[in-house]
């Protein structure tokens, strides 16, 4: 699966959150990144390129900072101009059975977004104009990772965040705890020991060990459950 992760934020640079992600994108040549303002500086989008990346990629990521409840307006102004007609919808859909998802930097605390809340909207309702864009040109809609409140993360949230970035770009089914399990397995297993305390190389299996026993025991506890 190829993963094309289509980044809008007109000072990516000042931005301690996208530079994190950006950071923590997967070392593997099938995640490609691609922001907007730094391809357009002059805002005047290659339709016929843009098509050709979409086209060539499995997975559309949108990433962007919440701004007033949708997107930059150089996302928004690429949504305009490269899902045309006969190309995204219409006679021709070439982005459909493509899956698409959301990773969107918000300000404020998660629990804002909430009937009740300040922002009184949740979350998942505000993205409601990207599910419709997704249904009207065929794409699976992923549940949308939402990142709340980046700045004030510690270290142990941050690595938990780079985790489920990573996850959310590469896993076939994001939902699924096989799928994480043995993902995390492997990126486990390739962990360079060269920059970590002596000892690391016995926790790390440790690590591996605990998790695909934890597995087994889910698994036999489900064919138990199927046959009763």
């Amino acid at each position: 699966m190829r993963t094309l992760v289509i980044v809008s934020h007109p000072d990516i640079q000042g931005s301690g959150s996208q530079q994190f992600l950006k950071e923590s994108l997967p070392t593997t040549s099938d995640v490609t990144f691609h922001h907007l303002e730094a391809c357009y500086p002059d805002g005047v989008i290659d339709i016929r390129a843009e098509q050709m990346l979409l086209r060539e990629h499995d997975r559309i990521i949108f990433q962007f900072p919440f701004y007033w409840y949708s997107s930059p307006a150089m996302l928004k102004q690429w949504q305009d101009e490269v899902l045309t007609e006969s190309f995204a919808f219409g006679s021709h859909k070439a982005l459909a059975g493509k899956s698409f998802g959301l990773v969107v930097v918000i300000g404020n605390r998660e629990s804002e977004y909430q009937a009740g809340g300040r922002e009184g909207y949740s979350f998942s309702s505000l993205t409601l104009p990207f599910q419709a864009m997704a249904n009207k040109v065929g794409m699976q809609f992923l549940k949308p990772l939402g990142i709340f409140q980046f700045q004030y993360m510690d270290e142990a949230a941050k690595q938990q965040l780079l985790i489920r970035y990573q996850q959310y770009l590469v896993l076939a089914d994001i939902d699924s705890l096989k799928e994480r399990e043995e993902w995390l397995m492997q990126a486990l297993a390739a962990t360079s020991l060269t920059t970590l305390p002596e000892g690391s190389e016995f926790i790390i299996q440790e690590a591996i060990e605990q998790i695909s026993q934890a597995r087994m025991e889910l698994d036999e506890l489900h064919l138990y459950l199927e046959g009763m």
